[in-house]
């Protein structure tokens, strides 16, 4: 498998990273995103991932080449100035067309695995949504989040009330996740910016929610 690339100049790369495949080797072996780190360089060290996705989320996935720029972009993410907008295909629809959850979560864990749910002792928690588009029981959310925990857009949908299509973990199981992390943004010097299509499950849904120009 190719990973297609957004971006690359002589600091990073962004990865169109597909959706099913970690960024990390996992315990019971298989395919990670760092198996192509030898291809993005040759250097002896590095490269870096600057952030990371979810397994199960596709798109933009910022890999840096070298090590000054590996601390750029943690400055950024840590600053908060790093925006990062995600593509939804939620069951249902948030309370309103527009607006923001500011809503703590925390890591539960129990027999079957674990999980972030809503914690007023947990780590606090932002993303803003707007509504792109919808169809019969079906909505298409732009995200974006203000704070970067794990989870948080799939665990603030699921506390809108409209699980992302496909969740396993937070209630809505069938077609895959849809959830794509559509753009990224570092307000560097020069900056870097990049954008990934929806992949291939996520297609209908999209166009069934009105989303006829992918470039929007």
């Amino acid at each position: 498998m190719d990973l297609p690339i957004l971006f690359r100049d002589g600091r990073f790369v962004v990865l169109n990273k597909p959706a099913g495949l970690p960024v990390h080797p996992g315990p019971r072996g298989g395919a990670s995103v760092e198996d192509w780190f030898p291809h993005l360089s040759r250097r002896r060290d590095g490269p870096w991932l600057a952030h990371r996705l979810d397994a199960d989320t596709a798109g933009c996935l910022v890999v840096a080449l070298r090590r000054a720029a590996l601390r750029a972009a943690q400055a950024a993410f840590a600053a908060g100035s790093v925006r990062k907008t995600y593509w939804a295909v939620v069951r249902g629809a948030p309370p309103q067309p527009v607006g923001t959850i500011d809503l703590a979560l925390a890591k539960h864990s129990t027999p079957a695995g674990w999980r972030m749910r809503p914690d007023p002792a947990g780590q606090t928690a932002r993303t803003e949504w707007r509504t792109l588009g919808s169809a019969a029981g079906m909505t298409w959310l732009e995200l974006t989040p203000r704070t970067g925990r794990t989870h948080q857009v799939r665990a603030h949908c699921a506390a809108l009330g409209c699980p992302v299509l496909g969740d396993a973990v937070y209630n809505e199981a069938s077609g895959g996740l849809h959830l794509l992390a559509r753009a990224i943004f570092l307000p560097l010097a020069p900056p870097l910016a990049a954008e990934a299509p929806p992949p291939e499950h996520m297609l209908a849904a999209l166009a069934a929610c009105g989303a006829a120009d992918f470039s929007r």
